[in-house]
């Protein structure tokens, strides 16, 4: 537990100001035999990143919050560049980073080994906010030859909900960020802090506001499909993780499950602090990483005076012969993709009703419809998002249309394409076919969309 009163923080812009003008590095390929690589393409989208403190320190990775700069580790700087050198990078499409989306919690922890690889660094020391911890614990499973030690801050094994991410995307893809940048602060920061902290408040804001919306949607996409919890036993690195007691985003239960998993963890809770910890606590956050790190660091990476002698090579043994792959399981995958594209919710009283009469049929509709069709390679989602809505359109199928809407906003298509869509559908369809579908569409769009 960590006590004391809170740390006053000046407004960000004198931080800012300091290293606005340093320009990012770019990594653009590695070469790595690791399996983490086995899927990358030949060439990664580059990260932003920046170097500050000693030339020939140890590195120490800085990953941000999902909407944040590197700028929110700026007042951990003067305690951690003492002893490391801190490497800060860019989210895609954060703080000017270029806008190349990635796909999963994986893709971003590629793209931070790429910048490792490029620069030559093979041990080193990672904390992350929000996102930036998901990353570093995804590192952690994935290269503990590399990490050192770890430290998740604000994180959870899970975060809220799959359908809470998606539902978030769906509200950026349609209005944009401004809104969502509007109700950052209320989700970063205490009350008590927001009060005392107006320029923080509109920093907040304003860096929400001018992320990249497809990558913060891409973004959203990563977390709602992250899930270590059945992992956490992997992370075998010494690992600090920071929960602030005030956190809604991610509380400390979420922060206690992870050290409950992680065998070689340990908790500190912040008071009166909420999910930013590092900008509402930045002396807080900054002393307990600067001495999580320098214990683990001492007993993670030791001096070697000589080189120690290679293992003896094992006798080559026939390689058994390789099992036949087991078949899909078709209304596993159906289920799965029933619920990221209609909603949990929909999904789960669909099968209650269900409970007395009609399970089998649910259970072949669900095998057959949307894990055997909708996971077929020869049409992409979106593809086959327009024409469900058409279909449905002439067939008058009005409460399969409003799920169909859903899961059309899911799949990224727009209010106005599936305007579009139903319209087209009017010349073939009819006007009162398409007008009872505008109608059956539009309280779904209304709902979807209409943000936190």
């Amino acid at each position: 537990m960590v006590g004391g009163g809170s740390v006053a923080c000046d407004a960000m812009s004198e931080t800012t100001d300091m290293t606005a003008a340093a320009s990012g590095t770019y990594a653009t390929s590695y070469d790595d035999g690791h399996d983490l690589y086995d899927e990358r393409d030949d060439l990664l989208p580059p990260l932003q990143y920046r170097f500050d403190g000693p030339d020939d320190a140890p590195v120490l990775v800085l990953g941000p919050a999902l909407g944040a700069t590197w700028h929110m580790w700026d007042r951990q700087l003067p305690v951690l560049t003492v002893g490391w050198r801190v490497l800060r990078y860019e989210l895609p499409g954060h703080g000017g980073a270029p806008a190349e989306p990635a796909a999963s919690v994986d893709d971003l922890a590629r793209r931070v080994l790429a910048v490792l690889d490029d620069e030559g660094i093979d041990s080193f020391g990672y904390a992350g906010c929000g996102l930036g911890a998901a990353i570093g614990a995804r590192l952690a499973l994935l290269r503990p030859d590399r990490v050192a030690a770890l430290a998740l801050v604000s994180a959870a094994a899970r975060y809220a909900t799959a359908d809470a991410w998606r539902q978030r995307g769906v509200v950026v893809r349609a209005n944009g960020l401004d809104r969502t940048a509007q109700g950052t602060p209320e989700r970063w920061f205490t009350g008590a802090f927001l009060a005392t902290q107006p320029a923080i408040t509109e920093w907040a804001v304003q860096m929400v506001a001018t992320t990249d919306a497809s990558c913060y949607v891409a973004a959203c996409e990563a977390l709602a499909a992250f899930d270590i919890r059945d992992a956490l036993a992997g992370i075998t690195v010494p690992t600090l993780v920071v929960a602030g007691a005030d956190d809604t985003e991610t509380p400390p239960a979420d922060a206690r499950l992870l050290v409950a998993g992680i065998p070689d963890a340990r908790l500190a809770v912040v008071p009166a602090t909420g999910h930013l910890a590092p900008v509402e606590e930045p002396a807080a956050i900054g002393d307990l990483l600067a001495r999580h790190f320098e214990t683990a660091w001492d007993r993670t990476v030791p001096p070697a005076p000589f080189a120690p002698a290679p293992p003896p090579v094992p006798p080559r043994l026939p390689a058994p012969p390789s099992a036949a792959p087991a078949p899909p399981d078709r209304y596993a995958e159906g289920l799965r993709i029933r619920r990221e594209l209609v909603g949990d919710a929909e999904v789960d009283a669909a099968v209650a009703r269900t409970e007395t009469f009609g399970a089998g049929f649910d259970a072949f509709a669900t095998r057959f419809g949307w894990g055997e069709v909708w996971t077929r390679p020869g049409l992409d989602r979106r593809t086959r998002s327009f024409l469900s809505l058409g279909v449905l359109t002439a067939l008058g199928r009005l409460d399969d249309l409003a799920d169909h809407t859903r899961a059309a906003l899911r799949n990224g298509l727009t209010p106005a394409e599936i305007e579009e869509a139903l319209l087209h559908a009017a010349v073939y369809c009819g006007l009162p076919a398409a007008q009872a579908a505008v109608n059956a569409a539009r309280p779904v769009i209304e709902q979807e969309t209409a943000g936190d």
